[in-house]
């Protein structure tokens, strides 16, 4: 058993307070790679490697995560006073995995990775994973000293990139990358056009268009030996550059990497906060893990809608709305216990969601009528449940396939999210 050490609330984001930057971090990134492994049951945690990485990114004023997302989150601690001086809620493929048929007949591993800003000192790293009762217990922990000489400082291969859109300082704002796969070298012309269209379909969107100058957009020339990508269900195997595949848990529209090595190591070319992986791919599918990354493929005719709602996922924690699809996992969610998403609840604890959002004359639970299709309810069917699980909205880009049709309380996690990283 885990001994519990953290348990997070929003109370208690709320009244931490932020760290002077400088007093423990210079301006670089310190990365960590591991691997989680394990099945339905258990899981282990096992480190690979420690890197040094030359930009930090991020906020140099919110170092710590006020908003209690992820299936995980990692903390950093100042070894000699103990103090917490870095936090990052996170989630994983494992963790889906997890939640699939073969999980339970399988133990598999998956490379994952961790990136703060590089410490002055000795850290104490810790990682800490949600239990069933949705508390917060450690699951690793490991001192990183930033003078180890185990700790790798070189440069990853070098690729030529560039901003799309630049709007000021990276530290004070939202740094997004696209990093292509399935590109030739014959195909970056395409792959800068793709770019250059996938901005301007994040900035369709309400709140990111009113939120454009509070965002850079980077691209990097990545170069894959061959076009396109794995279809593993039809035997179809491409040779590129971050190795992403569909049928992701023998989901056909699944698109995902597994090679997170290498699209990290891509990244760290530039500033960065969040990363989109462009796949050279006319097939429907796409998909976005919390603070981790996004996949979308470039040429399907709902390629605009794939990309806004899996970077709703991985930038804002927003869940999946949608209830009548097939999926992979089962049993996702809990039903006793308040699923963490912002956008999804079982009214268990209904008062830390968006009940402050709805009109008082709006019934709780909300009938699926006409009368409430323009309001902020609570409409049953959610996180692939038809019952159970609420949602606020009657639709929604979480639920459906539309463009620029976010609900309020999917907003406004958004726009919390943008303003957290542009300080």
């Amino acid at each position: 058993m885990f001994k519990l050490t953290f348990i997070f609330t929003l109370l208690s984001f709320a009244t931490i307070a932020q760290i002077k930057y400088d007093q423990y971090f210079t301006s670089k990134t310190l990365r960590i790679d591991f691997y989680e492994i394990g099945n339905t049951t258990e899981r282990k945690v096992v480190f690979e490697l420690a890197k040094q990485e030359q930009f930090w990114a991020g906020s140099k004023i919110n170092l710590i995560d006020t908003f209690n997302y992820g299936e995980y989150i990692y903390l950093v601690y100042d070894s000699t006073s103990s103090k917490l001086i870095y936090s990052k809620g996170y989630c994983t493929l494992f963790q889906e995995w997890k939640a699939t048929a073969e999980a339970k007949n399988e133990t598999r591993s998956f490379y994952e990775t961790a990136t703060m800003p590089f410490p002055i000192k000795t850290i104490k790293f810790e990682i800490q994973a949600r239990n069933k009762n949705m508390e917060f217990e450690t699951i690793f922990t490991k001192y990183i000293n930033p003078k180890e000489r185990f700790l790798n400082p070189e440069n990853p291969k070098r690729y030529n990139w560039y901003y799309v859109q630049k709007n000021g300082d990276y530290s004070q704002k939202v740094d997004v990358v696209f990093i292509p796969d399935g590109y030739t070298k014959e195909e970056m012309k395409k792959f800068r056009e793709d770019a250059k269209r996938f901005t301007g379909y994040l900035f369709n969107t309400t709140p990111f268009k009113e939120n454009k100058n509070k965002f850079n957009v980077l691209a990097i020339e990545a170069i894959s030996e061959e076009s396109g990508t794995d279809f593993p269900g039809e035997n179809i195997w491409k040779n590129t550059v971050v190795n992403s595949n569909f049928y992701t848990f023998n989901s056909d529209r699944y698109l995902t990497t597994s090679d997170i090595k290498s699209m990290r190591n891509i990244a760290s070319l530039v500033p960065y906060d969040n990363i989109i992986v462009l796949v050279n791919s006319k097939t429907y599918g796409g998909g976005g893990i919390y603070n981790f990354f996004s996949v979308v493929s470039s040429d399907n005719m709902f390629s605009e809608y794939v990309n806004v709602h899996e970077f709703g996922h991985a930038f804002a924690g927003l869940g999946d709305e949608y209830y009548d699809s097939d999926v992979a996992v089962e049993n996702y969610y809990s039903f006793e216990k308040e699923p963490w998403e912002p956008n999804i609840s079982n009214l268990k604890n209904f008062a830390t969601k968006w009940k402050d959002l709805i009109e008082k004359d709006i019934p709780v639970p909300t009938p699926a009528t006409e009368k409430y299709f323009k309001k902020v309810g609570a409409f049953e069917g959610a996180g692939y449940s038809a019952k159970g699980l609420y949602r606020p909205a009657y639709d929604c880009t979480m639920k459906s396939v539309s463009v620029n049709n976010f609900c309020p309380v999917c907003k406004r996690a958004i726009q919390q999210m943008i303003d957290y990283y542009s300080k």
